[in-house]
């Protein structure tokens, strides 16, 4: 059976990327662009749609609960990728059900009545997240009841949606991309939320900054999604991406503000005491008016104050990935834009 990659002889195989005007979806489009594929961006915003389109591409602006109905605007296709997604630490449960699990569905819907043959879909390792040290974590090392928040519970949701479409055959072909903490120039999370706790308090090192974390360039996803779509034999696998370079979260803040030519502003924590407050702090925030995001979270607890590493070693054999763009040309790009952007 074809990849997405090897449709009919002469064409260029046709894509549509939801959130083409995010983050990673804006990557995707350009590093799509560059293997000449043919286009199309599907976002909500006509402005950012417009800014985010590369050439050739055709915008598509519709929800994704409009998606099905929408679709057959967008022509033949052979594939989508899936980026949209509400990516945060801290929301509501049906906030999150709405836009990842609802979302998704809706994606699956469009795919079975356009006849679409592959969906990868950009899943998160935060679905491994736990307060553990964990090493080498491979794919199905996964814990289907893991309530942490509400984002991981729509990840799980979302990826068990999709995983029974296609065993039902209502998806012909699936791939799951898990990528780790991306940063690169543009990031609109990660980077600017640590800066953010480090001008108010100093950015927390727990565990004295020795927890080990994988982090992945952006563009080294965008890369994994063209390899997803390329490699026939991915269909029905789930795949880990990192940049492969695993370091302690205090060795990666002293590298980011060293490109930012800053000395970095830290404050050591002990893990136990800032996990057990974030619990607390955490059930007070959900029942005060307008469900607000906590200083800290158990979630973020996890992801800097233990060691966790993916193991990429499947994505490696497989898709044929290796990592492109170096962690240190990351941190460098997007220190640039912050310094940049705030001077």
């Amino acid at each position: 059976m074809p990849s997405a990659a090897q449709s009919a002889p002469g064409t260029r195989p046709r894509v549509l990327v939801t959130g083409a005007s995010g983050f990673l979806g804006g990557y995707v489009m350009r590093e799509l662009d560059a293997a000449a594929y043919s286009l199309v961006a599907a976002g909500r915003d006509r402005e950012r749609l417009a800014a985010s389109l590369t050439p050739g591409a055709t915008p598509l602006e519709c929800s994704l609960a409009d998606l099905p109905d929408t679709i057959e605007d967008a022509g033949a296709l052979d594939a989508i990728v899936h980026c949209a997604a509400l990516s945060s630490p801290w929301g509501t449960h049906a906030d999150f059900a709405h836009a990842n699990v609802e979302g998704t569905a809706s994606v699956a819907e469009a795919a079975r009545r356009a006849g679409v043959r592959r969906i990868v879909f950009i899943s998160s390792p935060s679905i491994y997240a736990s307060a553990a040290d964990r090493w080498g974590i491979r794919e199905d090392d996964v814990d289907p009841t893991n309530r942490l928040n509400g984002y991981i519970q729509s990840k799980l949701a979302a990826e068990a949606l999709l995983q029974r479409a296609y065993a039902d055959g209502s998806i012909e072909e699936l791939v799951i991309l898990r990528p780790r903490g991306l940063v690169g120039a543009g990031d609109p999370s990660l980077v600017p939320r640590l800066l953010a706790v480090g001008d108010r308090i100093g950015v927390p090192l727990l565990a004295g900054g020795r927890a080990v974390v994988d982090l992945t360039a952006v563009e080294n996803v965008a890369l994994a999604v063209r390899l997803a779509l390329e490699t026939e034999e991915a269909s029905g696998q789930a795949y880990n991406i990192t940049n492969g370079d695993p370091r302690p979260f205090g060795d990666l803040v002293a590298s980011l503000y060293r490109h930012l030519g800053e000395p970095p502003r830290t404050r050591r924590l002990h893990r136990g005491t800032v996990y057990a407050l974030a619990g607390i702090v955490e059930a007070v925030c959900r029942v005060l008016p307008g469900y607000p995001e906590p200083p800290v979270t158990r979630y973020t607890v996890t992801t800097i104050g233990y060691s966790q590493t993916l193991d990429i070693s499947r994505a490696r054999a497989e898709l044929g990935y290796e990592p492109r763009v170096s962690l240190d040309d990351a941190l460098a790009a997007v220190a640039a834009e912050c310094r940049v952007r705030h001077g």
